[in-house]
C-alpha cells in the first residue's frame, strides 16, 4: 500500500504555491507510506545547450563545493550546483546522457534521481513530514509535480528504492500497486538500451515508457501500449516535461481519485489529499475509469 499524489497547476498565479500544496498533499498520504517519500517537481527549464541533473549522495559530510568545480572544468565556467540537504540540482553545459556517464566513471558514489531540463526528483527514507522538512518542499515552486509514500511490500526500505523513479529525459512516474511481468520485462528493456538502478517494479514502468517514447510514441501512446504489456495491478502518475498522466489497470482495484478546476488538476489515492486545495468546492471530482488514460499537456 503506497500513497500518491500529483498537482498539476493551470493558473501560473499558483506556481509559487506549488510545493506548499504538495506537501499538504503528501502529509495526508503519511498512513499510506511511512518508509520513505519523494517528489518531482517541474521547475525553471534550463537554457539552450544545458542540462539539468539531480544526484544524492549517502555521505551527510559530503564535500558538494568540489564536485561543483570539477564540473566547471570538465563542462564549462556557466555550469551550477544548488545544494539541498543530501541532493544537489546541478546544470551543466552538456547533454545529460554524457554528463551521467562521466559522472559514473569520476563520482561512482553518487546516484541520480532525474535528468532532463526541468524536472527535480528529491526522495529519501522516513516519514512524509520528514522529507517535506529536510528538502523544504513547502517553499518550492514550479508547473507540476508528483510525490509518493512508500509502504514498502516487494523491496528494500532504501532511498534508491523510493519513488518518484525517473529512466530518461524528463520522465517520472509514481505507482501504487504490483507488476506481475517486471522481471521479464526488464531484461528485455536492458537490451533495448534501458538502465536501472534497483529491482523495483515501478522502476521498471518508468523505463517501458521511457523506451516506448524514445522510439517515437507521445506518452498518451506510450501508455495505451503499457495497457496491452504490463500485466498486474496500478495506479501510475506520471510527468513529463510538459505534461501529466494518470492510468488504472484494467481491474483499478487500487484507488485513486481526480479533481479538475480551472486553476488546477489533482490525483491523489485518497480524496482526503485533495480536500484542502483551493476553489476544491467548486471542482470536479470523479474517479478515474479502468485502463482510460487521462493526461493534460501545456502547449
Amino acid at each position: 500500500m503506497c500513497g500518491i499524489v500529483g498537482l498539476y497547476t493551470k493558473n501560473p498565479e499558483l506556481e509559487d504555491r506549488l510545493g506548499a500544496m504538495l506537501s499538504d498533499m503528501l502529509l495526508e498520504m503519511t498512513e499510506r507510506g511511512p518508509d520513505s517519500a519523494g517528489f518531482a517537481i517541474y521547475h525553471e527549464p534550463v537554457a539552450k545547450g544545458f542540462s539539468k541533473v539531480t544526484v544524492l549522495s549517502h555521505d551527510a559530510e559530503y564535500q558538494w563545493d568540489d564536485l561543483i568545480e570539477g564540473i566547471k572544468k570538465k563542462f564549462g565556467k556557466d555550469s551550477s550546483g544548488d545544494i539541498h540537504a543530501n541532493h544537489a540540482v546541478l546544470l551543466v553545459q552538456t547533454e545529460p546522457e554524457s554528463f551521467i556517464d562521466w559522472l559514473k566513471q569520476e563520482h561512482a558514489e553518487l546516484g541520480v534521481t532525474s535528468s532532463g531540463t526541468n524536472i527535480e526528483i528529491f526522495k529519501e527514507k522516513g516519514l512524509p513530514q520528514e522529507v517535506i522538512r529536510r528538502f523544504k518542499l513547502d517553499n518550492m515552486m514550479g508547473t507540476h509535480a508528483l510525490g509518493h509514500t512508500r509502504m514498502a511490500t516487494e523491496s528494500a526500505v532504501t532511498t534508491e528504492h523510493s519513488h518518484p523513479f525517473s529512466t530518461g529525459r524528463d520522465l517520472c512516474l509514481v505507482h501504487n500497486g504490483s507488476l506481475s511481468n517486471h522481471n521479464r520485462l526488464r531484461e528485455k528493456l536492458k537490451h533495448e538500451g534501458i538502465e536501472f538502478q534497483t529491482d523495483n517494479d515501478s522502476e521498471v514502468a518508468a523505463g517501458y515508457l521511457m523506451w516506448r517514447m524514445r522510439e517515437g510514441a507521445t506518452l498518451d501512446e506510450a501508455l495505451e501500449n503499457a495497457i496491452i504489456d504490463l500485466d498486474g495491478f496500478y495506479t501510475f502518475a506520471i510527468g513529463t516535461s510538459d505534461g501529466f498522466a494518470v492510468l488504472r489497470d484494467p481491474i483499478a482495484c487500487k484507488p485513486a481519485v481526480l479533481a479538475e478546476t480551472d486553476d488546477w488538476v489533482a490525483m491523489a489515492s485518497e480524496f482526503r489529499a485533495i480536500s484542502h486545495l483551493p476553489g476544491v468546492e467548486n471542482a470536479k471530482i470523479w474517479e478515474p475509469e479502468p485502463a482510460k488514460i487521462y493526461s493534460w499537456h501545456r502547449h
